[in-house]
């Protein structure tokens, strides 16, 4: 903490003192502190989050990997792990637990763009909520991502065995996890139990 504090500080020296990092300040903060994972919210605010539990990242990656194998069989878009930012229209820097979007936003950007946070918002997005998260966070960054465009995001909650899935139209819906979650219209025939996916 003591060397992600120092490297803050200096880049906060070097410009904008009132408002924190610009854009370009905050990536490469991001790339210096490569082992954990920080986003910045509308006001500047800087979020740092360590690594959570090895359970967590298992059920992590299992979820990615499904997601993958069906875009690797439709063809249809991009998939993006926790490690990929997104930039937001509202000024907020957010990484999801996983995200797609179709192939033409991805390709609507610049190959520039799509090397640092892509100004975009995916079609979907996943949470993973660990044990020691609090919800509300979780909540509100979903919501932001849901004001800005996002059409379809779910949150997974493994203690309560249960998922929230979000829509464009403002419509929730909690699903059991022994229950069989679709992908609706963004995610076509994409299709997931996490009962089975995280036994």
């Amino acid at each position: 903490m003591t060397a992600i504090t120092s490297q803050f500080e200096g880049i906060l020296a070097l410009a904008f003192p009132d408002k924190g990092m610009s854009d370009e300040q905050f990536f490469a903060f991001c790339q210096l502190n490569r082992d954990v994972k920080i986003e910045r919210n509308t006001q500047g605010e800087i979020v740092i989050m360590s690594p959570t539990g090895s359970e967590t990242g298992n059920w992590n990656s299992s979820f990615n990997g499904v997601l993958f194998v069906w875009n690797n069989q439709t063809k249809l878009g991009k998939t993006f792990d926790s490690s990929a930012g997104f930039k937001l229209p509202n000024g907020a820097t957010y990484g999801p637990d996983a995200a797609w979007m179709p192939l033409e936003k991805w390709n609507s950007i610049s190959a520039a763009e799509k090397r640092k946070f892509a100004p975009l918002v995916p079609d979907f997005i996943m949470e993973l909520r660990s044990p020691s998260d609090r919800l509300e966070p979780i909540q509100d960054k979903i919501a932001e991502f849901m004001e800005c465009g996002c059409r379809l995001a779910w949150l997974i909650d493994p203690e309560a065995q249960q998922t929230t899935v979000y829509r464009a139209d403002g419509s929730e819906t909690k699903v059991a996890f022994d229950e069989m979650l679709s992908g609706e219209d963004v995610l076509p025939g994409f299709s997931v139990n996490l009962a089975n996916l995280f036994e």
